[in-house]
This record gives structure tokens, sequence and C-alpha cells, in this order.
């Protein structure tokens, strides 16, 4: 499995893809920006776009729009990563398609229960 972990800040990727390497999900590669990661997904397959919803150049809500108006990546299940409680933006990202949501702070049952969501394990 072939996961994306897009944030602009390199922290919290670091975090990310550690607490996956934990879950055994080793195959992780990472973007800094919507952008980047827009460019990653037309180069390369990916099962899951982990994604922070505040970032420079392309936010996470504009990343998720281009995913799903593509043919070839609607189906991508993209999972929101956000410190943002405001209902109107959980709203915008909800009619966008979004596949599931995590709040940060979060810690790695969090983030394991979403991934069980996606992918079976055995």
């Amino acid at each position: 499995m072939r996961i994306l972990v897009v944030d602009d800040m390199p922290l919290m990727r670091h975090v990310l893809i550690n607490m996956l390497r934990k879950l055994e999900y080793s195959n992780v590669v990472e973007a800094t920006d919507g952008l980047q990661a827009l460019a990653l997904l037309h180069e390369q397959h990916f099962d899951l776009v982990i994604t922070d919803l505040h970032m420079p150049k392309m936010n996470g809500v504009n990343l998720l729009d281009n995913i799903r108006k593509n043919e070839q990546l609607a189906n991508t299940p993209v999972l929101m990563v956000t410190c943002e409680d405001s209902a109107e933006t959980v709203k915008q990202v909800i009619k966008a398609k979004v596949s599931g949501f995590i709040v940060k702070p979060f810690n790695m049952n969090v983030l394991s229960s979403q991934l069980g969501r996606f992918f079976f394990r055995d």
C-alpha cells in the first residue's frame, strides 16, 4: 500500500510518517504542499492521501477538489488532518467528498482506527 503524506510542516510529516511506519505502513511518500502532491499523484499510484488542511500554494480542500475532479484519481481515499473546528470549514471539506478526518492533536490509535476504514490487515 502506497500512502502520500502532504503537510507543509516538516515536523508534522515526520511524526505522521513515523506513526505510519510503527503501524507497518512502510511505503510512504511525502509532499510539502498540494501542488507537489498533485504532481506526484499524476506520476504515481497511491492507495491513500493523508493531507493537512492549511498549506501554502494549494490547501487541502483545493487538493481534494482536484483529486475528485480527475477521473483517474477520483476514487482515491483522502484523509484530512486538521486542527480546524469551524463548522463552516468542516462542511466545506465534507462537501468536497473527504473520506475521513483526523483532528490534531491525535495519537497512533486514532490514526490506526482511521486507516482501518481503508485497509484491511491480516
